[in-house]
């Protein structure tokens, strides 16, 4: 976990197309008109027991009258900058070509991991062509097909071996938490109001192969890491699309947590670049406070403004709707500490253990009072449920369950007689009674059906 990898070179080449089968989705627009992809895609590959994130890049163009190619030139080389692993896609039909060798020559300087991929290899007869990309100075080139998957498991298993240990032994056992946000909303304010004073017993301990920075905080009978936040690691001189920067860094500090403290604007509520980083938070199942951040300056402070804010909040990340909601001021330093107990909180409660005669006792109520809806005259019938011990998550396909191991994520397993019948409302109304029992709070709960 915490590897990220992504895919560039010229316009169709297939980038997106790859993307969607590396990511087993259709995230990707593919279309055969070149310059399709301008937005970034972002997702999860998970392989022999690994798992990264992947991003999509538009193609690297240069001297085009498109006024969107510089953007995307842009995004191309921050992907570069961030990457553990970076993907040149080229097409084996065309050879090398003049944006392909301006492309290779960014690649050389900037010193990562380059795997060459040789896309649009259909058939066998056509990997002979793929001889003639050692001209671009990086190494083997990989033969793939990303049309029909062909090579696509040696890729994997090749960029697997690029990533260094993740792990880091010298890591105290300290909840970690990432504070995230769109730009300006206030991120670094609140790191300050923490770690700004040189009383603060303050260490950074590199972490992981990405040079993320765990700095710890010990002080007021708190003791945990900050992960990887904007004003801790020293960000390059870039020319940069700050809302796509904005998004790798969180990429990079969610992966890397246990909570995420997610900071909103108070003056401009809830919009759609603070949708896209919950939703990375909610992907990789990790604990969320929300902090709303510049409450100081507003105007109205009443109590049915901030149950206004609350309700706007809430709805918006609906269906997971239990967290825990903090208006702040990181410039007064207004309740910043109670944002720290809050996630020390959550963390606590991503880490609740229940009974399994309680959690019987209770759900078999809870399941008698309300028994999921018959299916052509079939009956589901719940006879047992416990809290796994291993932590699990499961895939965004609910109809494919796929267990991979994530850490403190309470989970929890009905068994039934005919578990696929149990859809989703069904599974959301087992939660939320689990929540209204016990405290969890800020963390994501798994359900998962089993057969008895």
């Amino acid at each position: 976990m915490g590897n990220l990898v992504a895919i560039v070179g010229r316009p169709n080449v297939g980038k997106s197309t790859l993307f969607n089968r590396l990511t087993e989705s259709r995230t990707a627009i593919v279309s055969e008109v070149a310059g399709t992809t301008r937005d970034r895609q972002y997702g999860h590959v998970i392989w022999g027991g690994r798992e990264f994130s992947l991003v999509d890049t538009g193609g690297w163009v240069v001297n085009s009258e498109d006024i969107f190619e510089d953007e995307i030139n842009k995004q191309v080389e921050i992907a570069i900058e961030e990457a553990d692993v970076i993907l040149f896609l080229v097409d084996i039909m065309n050879g090398v070509t003049d944006l392909d060798d301006q492309v290779a020559r960014i690649l050389r300087k900037s010193g990562k991991e380059v795997i060459v991929v040789a896309n649009k290899a259909d058939n066998y007869d056509q990997h002979a062509y793929a001889a003639e990309f050692y001209s671009l100075g990086l190494g083997d080139p990989f033969i793939i097909s990303s049309a029909n998957g062909s090579g696509t498991g040696d890729l994997l298993d090749e960029i697997c071996s690029r990533f260094k240990n993740d792990k880091n032994d010298d890591l105290e056992d300290l909840p970690k938490f990432a504070i995230v946000g769109r730009p300006n909303a206030g991120k670094s304010s609140l790191l300050n109001a923490f770690i700004g004073e040189e009383r603060h017993i303050v260490t950074d301990i590199a972490g992981t192969t990405r040079d993320s920075i765990y700095t710890k905080y010990d002080k007021f009978g708190f003791a945990f890491y900050l992960v990887d936040t904007a004003g801790i690691r020293k960000k390059n001189k870039v020319n940069e699309d700050i809302e796509y920067y904005s998004v790798l860094r969180s990429i990079r500090s969610i992966e890397n947590s246990d909570v995420c403290i997610l900071m909103i604007d108070a003056t401009r509520g809830i919009e759609a670049q603070d949708m896209n980083i919950f939703q990375l938070i909610e992907k990789n199942r990790k604990g969320l406070v929300v902090c709303v951040n510049k409450w100081d300056i507003m105007a109205d402070k009443s109590k049915e403004s901030v149950k206004c804010m609350e309700d706007a909040i809430r709805e918006r990340f609906a269906p997971f709707r239990d967290f825990p909601i903090i208006f702040a001021s990181a410039v007064t330093k207004q309740r910043i500490y109670k944002v720290i107990e809050t996630a020390c909180q959550v963390y606590e409660n991503r880490k609740r253990v229940v009974k399994t005669s309680e959690l019987n006792e209770y759900m078999l109520d809870c399941i008698s009072a309300y028994p999921p809806p018959n299916n052509k005259g079939k009956f589901v019938k719940i006879k047992y449920v416990t809290q796994l011990k291993a932590t699990t998550t499961v895939s965004d396909d609910k109809s494919h369950e796929e267990i991979i191991n994530v850490p403190q994520v309470p989970s929890f397993a009905f068994f039934c007689n005919l578990p696929q019948w149990v859809k989703e409302p069904y599974r959301r109304y087992l939660e939320n009674k689990i929540r209204e029992k016990w405290n969890f709070s800020g963390t994501p709960i798994n359900i998962f059906m089993r057969e008895k």
